[in-house]
């Protein structure tokens, strides 16, 4: 039977690659986002490569949380839900030149990264199959050692997330993390990648080179896949040797 996949941000980046992999693998996808024209290529270009029409689209904005319980009755009236991939994100660049300027940039780095992680996988959660669904939250090496908002953000999905798949582990729904270090092909780099800051990147990786999206929709996949049932509440490194698990 086929399985039916929800990838937030899924019309650019990883989370595209990341659509793009499990419709590859046979599964049915539904990417969301907030473009519908960026959705709605993504879409039309993956089921070309997979030669079968696999990947739905769906318009909301993540931050609004009416928005979000809406997507989810949309969903849920086309089936279960077996996979859920929460990979909206951002860290924009918000001046932090005084208390208020820093209380603002941390609430909206968090706004992006944590709500909107919670609130589709809580709008989802009666949706998801028991048995045998997989979440999966796309984090970041920057939630393993900082810095700044965008590493206290990841590193609180990071500690959500643990605590969900021990919540949701006798229902036979795994919760884990995948986190990614360099892998400038993504809009997250586009205005900020220079070529001093992509040779200071990757001076440490010790595997030489960046990442790219395909690789960590592969970590996704693994995951994602119906028999990786005993693989729970973990945060796995994408990151070239970058930073070593010692978990």
């Amino acid at each position: 039977m086929t399985r039916r996949a929800v990838v937030t941000g899924g019309g650019t980046g990883i989370g595209r690659a990341i659509a793009h992999r499990l419709a590859s693998d046979g599964n049915d996808v539904v990417i969301v986002g907030r473009r519908g024209d960026v959705l709605e290529r993504a879409a039309t270009e993956i089921d070309a490569a997979v030669q079968i029409a696999r990947v739905s689209v769906e318009i909301a904005d993540l931050t609004d949380t009416g928005e979000v319980d809406a997507l989810a009755g949309r969903i849920a009236a086309g089936g279960t839900v077996d996979v859920l991939v929460n990979n909206v994100g951002g860290n924009p660049a918000l001046p932090q030149e005084n208390s208020a300027q820093i209380a603002a940039a941390y609430a909206e780095v968090f706004r992006l990264n944590v709500i909107t992680a919670v609130t589709v996988t809580n709008a989802l959660a009666p949706h998801l199959t028991r048995p045998g669904a997989r979440i999966v939250s796309i984090s970041s090496i920057a939630g393993l050692r900082g810095p700044g908002a965008y590493g206290a953000a990841k590193a609180a999905v990071h500690a959500w997330s643990s605590g969900l798949a021990t919540e949701m582990a006798p229902e036979g729904v795994t919760v884990n993390v995948v986190a990614p270090g360099f892998v400038p092909a993504t809009e997250f780099w586009t205005d900020r990648l220079t070529d001093e800051l992509a040779t200071s990147r990757i001076a440490q990786i010790p595997a030489g080179r960046p990442g790219t999206p395909d690789e960590v929709a592969a970590a996704v996949a693994y995951l994602a896949a119906p028999d990786a049932g005993w693989t729970t509440g973990q945060i796995l490194q994408v990151n070239g040797g970058t930073l070593l698990g010692r978990g």
